[in-house]
């Protein structure tokens, strides 16, 4: 008895979890679906709760080094406390909100390059250890997001990568500890102008903010300089019937800036974030936008420790450009 208690205690012949997603496709402000699906172990437990978190791969500045780490950013509790008895099978349901901020990890059906997501089903079993399950999930672009994208490949930007940076984008409202940024590089008509450009969604149940990074790269005898654009975009003008036009001009109104940052003085090296009288974003370092993130990262579950987690994540980025087959 003594030896099946220190087994237990070691997660050997307890309950087990696997949670079943009606369907893992979803988009910014819809939900996921699905069932947490219990078998009791050789000996009744107490089931301390269940919880469903959703996380993803963050990129995170510390010091002069990043690194990558695997963040939980939305909680939702499934279940409190009670007890299963041995090889009891229990199922149940559950609708998990999506944040509207929810970073985009699919498009045109492909997985965008550097974009993870999972569903993480924590079972909290007492005097044992906690059980777990990971499911991935693929979100998709809202139609005012997939328009923006269209016109991005309609001008001839290609796309490079996505990540995600952990802080905040000055100036705009702002839930989760991260930002997303889906780099392009730049189409031939802009080359002389722009080398790449960094797309920003943030997402609101009103609309999206639309912040572009263009990344001017220097040359042999001239520094290189970052200029920020940020546009408000309603759900409703998803049905715009020329966004090429718009994303045009949002591009040529923001490249525009260098040559008065230029007379300004504000030339800004490469890799800086923001200027006098714009709103800039960028990865917070260990001052004032480090401790914002900190703080956010706290209520949010902050960085989930585990291979497992890690593991499941290998091999997420081998994926072509969207649209392309």
């Amino acid at each position: 008895m003594v030896f099946k208690k220190m087994l237990s205690a070691f997660g050997v012949g307890g309950p087990s979890v696997d949670t079943v997603l009606t369907n893992p496709n979803t988009r910014p402000g819809l939900a996921l679906d699905g069932h947490v699906n219990l078998v009791g172990g050789d000996s009744p437990a107490r089931i301390e709760h269940i919880s469903l978190g959703l996380v993803t791969r963050v990129e995170i500045e510390s010091g002069d080094h990043d690194y990558a780490g695997v963040m939980e950013f939305h909680r939702m509790p499934v279940s409190g406390a009670f007890e299963l008895a041995p090889k009891q099978q229990l199922s149940i349901p559950f609708q998990m909100p999506v944040p509207w901020e929810t970073p985009i990890t699919d498009v045109y059906g492909q997985r965008l390059r550097g974009m993870t997501m999972g569903l993480r089903t924590e079972l909290a079993v007492a005097r044992a250890v906690d059980k777990s399950d990971l499911d991935q999930v693929s979100v998709h672009p809202l139609p005012v997001h997939e328009r923006i994208l269209e016109a991005f490949q309609a001008l001839g930007f290609r796309f490079k990568h996505a990540d995600l940076e952990r802080g905040h984008i000055y100036g705009v409202p702002q839930t989760l500890p991260f930002y997303q940024e889906i780099e392009f590089f730049a189409a031939p008509q802009y080359a002389q102008t722009v080398t790449e450009v960094e797309l920003t969604f943030v997402t609101s149940q009103q609309g999206v903010e639309v912040i572009l990074e263009c990344d001017k790269r220097g040359g042999f005898l001239s520094a290189g300089h970052d200029v920020i654009g940020r546009y408000s975009v309603p759900h409703t003008d998803a049905a715009r019937t020329d966004w090429v036009q718009v994303v045009d001009g949002w591009l040529r109104e923001t490249t525009g800036r260098y040559g008065s940052l230029r007379a300004q003085g504000f030339g800004m090296p490469h890799g800086g974030h923001g200027y006098p009288g714009h709103h800039g974003h960028g990865r917070r370092g260990p001052g004032m936008g480090g401790v914002v993130a900190g703080a956010a990262l706290g209520v949010a579950g902050g960085l989930v420790a585990g291979e497992m987690l890690e593991g499941a994540f290998d091999g997420g980025d081998d994926f072509g450009d969207f649209g392309e087959e």
